[in-house]
């Protein structure tokens, strides 16, 4: 089959199964007379493989490495295992800073008026040079600081806030 029939038979696109050969994850494929790649089911099967594994977010290296025991049937299933452990400790990492992303942004939000006037906590923070630090930000009530009045000479009344 074409690489397009690969493609549509694996769920693996095109381009990928292209890049895939290019990085050595799977071997070079059989050529045509004509010379266009030419694939038989035991490479759609690894391809499959491949896309299940990069579903559940295991990066090129992991997948070699996995394609590598997958392949061995003397492998120790302890060496899969481990692989698979720490690519849940990474999700688990992920999960983590992710919730703690929508926990500022709703920090963010509950700050903002999100009305017709241009002060903004959440560009504020965004521009911050720090952005390591929590946000240091009160929810807002509405209410509207006002400059000190002036004077027809422009110098503040007395008294004025």
């Amino acid at each position: 089959m074409n690489i397009g029939e690969a493609a549509r038979a694996s769920g693996v696109s095109a381009k990928m199964i292209r890049y895939y050969e290019e990085i050595g994850l799977i071997a070079p494929a059989a050529r045509t007379a004509a010379g266009y790649r030419d694939y038989g089911e035991a490479d759609v099967h690894v391809l499959r493989f491949i896309r299940r594994a990069r579903d559940l977010g295991f990066s090129v290296a992991e997948i070699a490495d996995m394609l590598d025991l997958w392949r061995d049937r003397n492998r120790q299933s302890a060496e899969v295992r481990r692989i698979a452990e720490n690519r849940i400790a990474e999700l688990e990492r992920r999960i983590a800073q992710m919730q703690d992303m929508v926990g500022t942004l709703r920090d963010l939000v509950a700050c903002c008026h999100g009305d017709e006037r241009p002060d903004c906590p959440i560009l504020e923070r965004l521009e911050a040079d720090d952005l390591t630090e929590p946000p240091t930000l009160e929810k807002r009530t509405g209410a509207v600081a006002r400059a000190p009045r002036k004077t027809a000479a422009g110098r503040p009344e007395q008294g004025a806030r």
